[in-house]
């Protein structure tokens, strides 16, 4: 036999019981190509590839007996419901349904209006209860993207109106919620304003878990008073640790102060972009290598493989923090050498002319459709008091 897409899979040995039942399909308007018969567990087993909407499963079967057939049905599949065919008046039927099957049904009392009832029935419960799983796993994905959120996108922790932040997330993945990029902003008691922003290399709930390990300890080494030079190192020894070698991150550690200088620590991460009156230009930063690259030489990273970049900023100026998404969304498809930053600085300068704020138009102005298979997008725009931008 060999029906393709049949809706229903009888699994009965009995030649009698099983023309009993096909007898009562054909009433009620099953096909001779609706239902495939098969003698016993294992033949039934592959039939599943038929991909039927129900089984009719008897259980007194050659090479299984009871609800051991029943078992290793259920054991092969979770989609397709089971209607367990029983010839006793007793609790097997009962039973059956406690091990897995949709319902049951005896066999002296079959009619073709009750065995049509009985399938249907099954086939609508069992849509049901799938229908409910997913959106039970629907609401614990969200919970679990929503404890992630909260540790990825931070609520900036800012004591005075010296510096403004805001901030845009947008993942890579279309259908996705976070990635691995994050980012925090932090003012100390003494007035200066700390920020970092990373992206761990890779996307996922995995790597959104990283980064949130780091961002958290960030802050905490901040909060702690932990000197600015030490951070990097501690924070390259943790991703190590927790990712067991083999992931990197890259990283941009920024200090303000009050006098308007800024100090910058990268970690094989883009440099910020200074926007000024109309004009928007990139800091000039010397970079370090990424963080997690220990697996050469574990434990030896110092701070002095991130060197230390200073700068002042203009009156009224704005440093915006991101992470390549943004570039991958503005480098030029074509060109071999682009890699977003010209492009990226056109962008901001346009704006910037037009009077267009900085921290709206870049998130709007990101090509949505190029995003699906780009990057994780993070971006921070910090903004000295008096800023337009």
């Amino acid at each position: 036999m060999t029906q393709v897409g049949a809706q229903v899979l009888l699994v009965e040995d009995d030649e009698g019981d099983a023309l009993l039942v096909r007898e009562c399909l054909r009433e009620v308007g099953y096909g001779e190509a609706d239902v495939a018969w098969r003698r016993s567990v294992a033949e039934g087993i592959e039939a599943l590839t038929l991909d039927p909407d129900c089984v009719l499963l008897d259980l007194g079967l050659p090479d299984a007996h009871g609800l051991e057939a029943l078992t290793r049905f259920v054991a092969q599949q979770v989609t397709t419901p089971v209607i367990v065919l029983t010839g006793r008046h007793d609790r097997t039927g009962v039973e059956a349904v406690a091990a897995g099957a949709q319902d049951y049904l005896v066999k002296d009392d079959i009619t073709p209006e009750l065995l049509d009832r009985t399938i249907k029935y099954a086939v609508q419960r069992r849509m049901a209860q799938l229908t409910e799983f997913q959106l039970r796993e629907e609401r614990m994905l969200a919970a679990e993207n929503s404890r992630l959120e909260r540790g990825l996108l931070p609520k900036p922790l800012l004591l005075s109106d010296f510096v403004a932040c805001r901030s845009h997330y947008r993942p890579g993945r279309a259908g996705a919620v976070l990635g691995g990029d994050f980012f925090d902003v932090v003012e100390t008691t003494d007035g200066r304003v700390r920020a970092i922003i990373g992206d761990v290399m890779g996307h996922g709930p995995d790597e959104a878990a990283l980064g949130v390990h780091l961002r958290v300890a960030w802050r905490a080494m901040v909060l702690a008073g932990v000197p600015a030079e030490q951070i990097l190192t501690a924070l390259s020894r943790l991703l190590f640790a927790e990712s067991g070698g083999g992931v990197f991150t890259t990283a941009c550690d920024l200090t303000i102060e009050r006098d308007r200088s800024v100090t910058t620590r990268v970690a094989g991460h883009p440099p910020p972009l200074l926007c000024a009156g109309t004009t928007a230009s990139f800091l000039d930063v010397e970079v370090g290598p990424p963080l997690g690259i220990e697996d050469l030489h574990p434990g030896e990273r110092a701070e002095e493989d991130w060197p230390v970049s200073r700068a002042v900023l203009p009156d009224s100026s704005a440093v915006v923090l991101y992470t390549d998404g943004l570039l991958d969304a503005y480098r030029q498809p074509e060109s071999r050498t682009s890699v977003g930053l010209e492009e990226l600085a056109e962008v901001a300068a346009d704006a910037l002319s037009t009077g267009d704020s900085i921290e709206t138009l870049l998130p709007v102005a990101l090509p949505r459709d190029s995003m699906k298979e780009a990057d994780d997008t993070a971006l921070v725009v910090l903004s000295l008091a008096g800023s337009a931008a």
